[in-house]
């Protein structure tokens, strides 16, 4: 099967917006040594227009698949939530771009590196997964609870189903039983 085209649309442009977030910290790394930064806006710039204009093309494509039904419901909604979730991080980087709050991120950043160390990884800045990407507290125990319903639902339509194929099969038996004595009977004669 080949892969879904939005999808893979949509890992490039979760890629291009993590690319993004590196090149942020590295023109603030540029700033706090006192280095040039001139080359790094421009990419970065050059970037969050790229990031827009695929995040416009998911929605297009989107729109057009829930409308010629290429996908349920469901699954339009969950690539809605996605597509929210990626406007959201485009907004954050475009402030962060623009200086807006970026110096307690990167006093932050640094706290949790232990310091600024080049090649060295924060791993509370790794992207959290897409179902929980963008989601507070709440919103993850709500979304848990909500998962715990489906599957309760699964499990007592599972229950009824095999409480039915239950009586079934002690009908059958029953049946059986009926028969063997009716051919015992008739064999006897």
């Amino acid at each position: 099967m080949a892969p879904d085209p939005w999808l893979s649309l949509y890992d490039s442009t979760c890629q291009i917006a993590q690319e993004i977030a590196e090149k942020i910290q590295e023109r603030n790394r540029y700033q706090r040594n006192g280095e040039s930064t001139a080359k790094v806006n421009v990419t970065i710039r050059s970037s969050l227009q790229n990031l827009k204009e695929k995040i416009d093309h998911l929605k297009d494509l989107l729109l057009r698949a829930v409308s010629t039904r290429q996908i349920t419901q469901l699954e339009g909604d969950r690539r809605q939530n996605l597509v929210d979730d990626l406007l959201t991080r485009q907004r954050q980087l475009q402030a962060s771009y623009k200086n807006e709050g970026t110096e307690p991120d990167v006093i932050r950043s640094s706290l949790m590196t232990g310091g600024v160390k080049r090649g060295v990884t924060n791993p509370w800045l790794l992207e959290e997964s897409e179902e929980t990407r963008g989601l507070g507290f709440d919103d993850i125990r709500q979304q848990q609870r909500r998962i715990i319903q489906e599957q309760d639902a699964g499990l007592d339509a599972l229950s009824s189903i095999i409480s039915r194929q239950k009586q079934m099969g002690q009908e059958i038996g029953n049946e059986l039983d009926e028969q063997n004595a009716l051919c015992s009977a008739y064999r006897t004669r």
